[in-house]
């Protein structure tokens, strides 16, 4: 599990990677990333977790959202992440997904 925080933004982006990356390269892995303590996501926040979703595709794994706050899930809806990355509302909902089959872009 991921626990973001703050502001996901550009300069969060070079702390944020390699975390991302390490969570999302062992084959079939199932990675939850906890949005719910983030304040703030720009383009680059989404650009992350969209990566981080084409990352964990590629290794025939999972990628599970837990997400509660207005904003954030209005800019997932929005942008059309939602659909892809549907967020739950608590961590035990995310954990208690089954395994996806995710669809085409």
């Amino acid at each position: 599990m991921l626990d973001f925080r703050g502001e996901i933004d550009i300069v969060a982006e070079v702390e944020v990677v390699p975390h991302l990356d390490a969570a999302t390269s062992d084959p079939k892995c199932r990675v939850v990333i906890d949005l719910t303590r983030v304040e703030f996501l720009d383009a680059s926040g989404l650009r992350l977790l969209y990566r981080a979703r084409q990352r964990v595709l590629e290794q025939h794994g999972s990628l599970h959202l837990v997400c509660t706050d207005a904003l954030t899930l209005r800019v997932l809806r929005i942008t059309g992440l939602a659909r892809l990355l549907p967020p739950r509302p608590t961590l035990d909902a995310a954990l208690d997904q089954p395994e996806a089959t995710p669809g085409p872009v």
